[in-house]
Parts: C-alpha cells; structure tokens; sequence
C-alpha cells in the first residue's frame, strides 16, 4: 500500500558510465553499486505543516484512487456485464500494467526535472488531473473496454502522484521521523478507501458522482500540500543525463548483489502485497454473498464494516509506525503484520455467513495497517541512491505493489472457479492462498534483510 516539500535541497542524479549494449548489466550492477550504501542521516527533522499537508494529501489521493477497486469498478462491473466477476480482476489487472510500466520512468524523469517549482510539484499536478479525467471517462463508460481503458488512465494519473508522495518523503525525512510518518500516512491509506465507502453507499445510484466526488476529494487534498508546502527553485542545478533508450531501460533495472536488503524486503513485499491483492480484490463481492445480496443492496452493511475496519488499520499503522521508531525495530513487526493478516485471511476463508466473514476481515485490515506504516519505513531505511536516484528506486519499489495487482486479479478467478458448485464462487480457497503469501512474505523480510533492524 505514493510532492515536494519545503525548503528540499536540489539533488542532482548521477550520471551514467558510458558502456557499450553489450554491458549494459554490468553498467546497472556498478553504477547501483556506488551508492549502495546509503548516505548519513544528516536530513533536518521537518515540521507539522509539512506532516499534516502530506497525510491530506494521501488522504485525499486515496479517496480518489481505491474507491474504484473497493466499490465502484464492482458496481460498474455489475451493471454492465451481471453475473461475471471475473471481468473485475482482468480490470484492474490491465490497470497495473501501466502502473508497472509508467512507475519507473516517471520517477527518473521526476528526478531530472528542473523548474521554478522543483521536480516533484509538476509531476504531482498532472498526474492529478489525468487521474481525474479518467474518473470521468469511467463513469461514462458505456462498455467494459471503455471503463478498462479509463482505469488504466487512473492507474497512469493517481498511481504515480503516489509514488511523488513516497518520493517527498525519501528526499525530506530523517530516520528518526520515518515510523511515525510512515504511520500517520499509512493510517491515511486505510481511512481512504473508508471514506470513499461511505461516499459509495451514499452515491451507488449515481455512476458520475459515484467515480467523480472521489477524484474531487483527491484533488482537493493534493492542491492543498501543492499550494503549501513549497520546493526550492532547482533550475540552477544541472540537468543530468538524458533520458534515452537506454537509460529508460536502466530504470527498470538494478543490482540486487549491491543491493540486497532493497531486494530482499522487495521480494518480501511483493509477496505480502500478492496476498493482500488477491484478499482485497473482492471482499466486495465476499462480503455481499456472505450478506446475501447484491453490491448495491449491500452498500450500507459494506461501509459500515470499512468504518469499523478502519479502526482496526488505524491500531496497527498508528501503533506500528510509533513502535518501530521508539524500539528501531521493522523487521519483526513486517513478521507480526504477516501472522496477524493470514489469521485474518483463515478466518474469512471458513466463514459460511457475514459475521465471522467481518471478524476475519478486521483481523485482515489490523495486519494490513501494521504492515503499511512499518514495511514503508523500512523501504525507505533501505532504499539505495537517496540523494540521486530516490524517485527511480521508488518507482522500483512500487513494482512490489502494482506487479501483484495485475497479476492476482488475473490469477484469482481461477482460484474462486477451482472446485466451486453452480455459480458459487470458491472464496475460501482464494483467502487460504492469501494467507500463504503474506505470511511467506513477512518471512523474507525478517530473515533475509539484514541491514536494517
């Protein structure tokens, strides 16, 4: 479970050696390698105004970007193609591929970027207003294509304001404030799609302000960190190197042998997050079978049991996120996240009727909330080339997430097929293997990521 800030130093991106093709691995292993050990931790702590503006900021673009995977892609879903929810995973699937392929890329140009607004402001900005066009595009969708199409608008426009956002904070936290915010930001993250459900419920007869009054509050709450917290005027600083073919390519790219915690706790993310995406994919529709209903029937009880869960998120990311900073320890509780969410998982995966299906989830979202806040201090204690190549690795990162959502919704349907009787759908199975991930995953980190407690 990604905007500039006041006052941020220029950084100026390294450049790269000139070698042939045919070296090209060995270009993206040396050039890692320079700055695999990251750099003292000399950043200035930062303020409230830049704290609270951010966690709005989060707040707001989450609003706009999970309401679609948590009620109205289901509810679209639904309407245009009843009966086969199948169509929901390849969706948001096709979604994530740009996700994946955008990620990298917009990051290292976030980081060549010079303007009187500084290099992440401008990327922020856009990517909200195409995120925003494509709510629209979705809400006039008059096919499954078209809506397909504008998701995977959304997923260009509001997944990398996401990224900007993850990137601010590796310019501009020192460690000792990347628990707390990371847990702050993180409690924003599961409010989010909280308040997109009530908004959900209170708009499911309406498909243009069920998509749009979202995006709404996302750009309401990115403007407001734009406006307030500034960045340094960086035209000043070299440009750096352009960004060829090549270079594009390199940004997919990196060494694992010079960076192994970053690869270690990516791997471990990667799994954990293949597991929440098969597990959150379609607790909609869990939810409304166990509820006996439709979505639209079932909007009330499904926000209501997102309120409640928020309060769970908020236990394990508030808590987690303090507690790591006051103990310096992640790794254990990335382990205790993974135990907790596959509880939850086994839970939901027996349940035969709503109530036990709701007890699991809240176990879920209490693991989920953990994870979060402490997984995303943890990247950032570990994350290579801070001061030149922050956004690239971000974007790297965030492979660990959207790879998941593009492959586990395309996996998941034959999952819920496997086994199951009529038009039912095997949920149990589909939660069981949820657990398996994230446990699996929680494991990498804690055994394999040494660099970091």
């Amino acid at each position: 479970m990604s905007t500039p800030s006041t006052g941020l130093p220029p950084v100026v991106p390294a450049t790269e050696p000139e070698v042939d093709l045919a070296g090209f691995e060995a270009n993206v292993t040396a050039s890692d390698a320079m700055d695999a050990e990251p750099p003292a931790d000399d950043l200035p702590a930062v303020g409230g105004k830049f704290i609270w503006f951010l966690v709005l900021a989060v707040l707001g673009v989450y609003v706009a970007f999970v309401t679609p995977i948590a009620m109205s892609l289901a509810i679209a879903v639904q309407d245009l193609a009843p009966g086969r929810e199948e169509f929901l995973g390849y969706i948001i699937g096709a979604g994530s591929v740009v996700a994946v392929l955008s990620g990298p890329v917009v990051g290292a140009a976030s980081d060549r970027l010079r303007t009187r607004w500084g290099r992440r402001r401008p990327v922020m900005l856009v990517g909200g207003l195409i995120g925003m066009a494509a709510l629209f595009v979705m809400a006039s969708a008059p096919n499954l294509l078209v809506l397909t199409l504008g998701w995977m608008l959304a997923q260009l426009g509001w997944n990398n304001v996401i990224a900007m956002l993850m990137a601010v904070q590796a310019d501009r936290l020192p460690e000792s404030q990347r628990g707390k915010v990371a847990g702050l930001t993180g409690f924003a993250t599961m409010i989010g799609p909280v308040v997109g459900a009530g908004l959900g419920a209170s708009l499911a007869g309406d498909m243009l302000l069920l998509f749009v009054v979202p995006g709404v509050v996302g750009l309401v709450g990115l403007a407001l960190f734009l406006l307030f917290v500034r960045e340094a005027d960086n035209r000043d600083q070299p440009a750096g190197d352009a960004l060829t073919a090549r270079s594009v390519l390199r940004n997919f790219l990196f060494s694992p042998k010079a960076n192994p915690d970053f690869a270690w706790n990516w791997a471990g993310r990667f799994l954990f997050m293949f597991g929440v995406t098969f597990n959150t994919t379609f607790l909609t529709l869990f939810l409304s079978e166990r509820a006996g209903s439709s979505v639209q029937e079932a909007a009330g009880t499904i926000a209501l049991v997102s309120i409640v869960g928020v309060l769970a998120s908020a236990i394990g990311a508030l808590g987690g996120g303090f507690i790591s900073d006051k103990l310096q320890r992640r790794r254990a509780l990335v382990m205790a996240s993974g135990v907790i969410f596959t509880v939850g998982a086994v839970v939901m995966a027996a349940s035969s009727d709503l109530g036990p299906a709701v007890a699991g989830a809240l176990l879920a979202n209490l693991g989920l909330g953990l994870f979060s806040s402490v997984d995303q201090a943890l990247v950032l204690d570990v994350l290579p080339s801070k001061k030149t190549d922050a956004g690239r690795f971000i974007g790297i990162n965030q492979f660990s997430v959207t790879i998941p959502q593009a492959l586990a919704p395309l996996i998941a349907p034959a999952l819920l097929t496997m086994n199951a009787v009529g038009d039912e759908k095997n949920y149990g199975l589909l939660f069981v293997v949820a657990g398996v991930f994230t446990l699996v995953g929680g494991s990498v980190v804690l055994t394999r990521v040494k660099g970091a407690r």
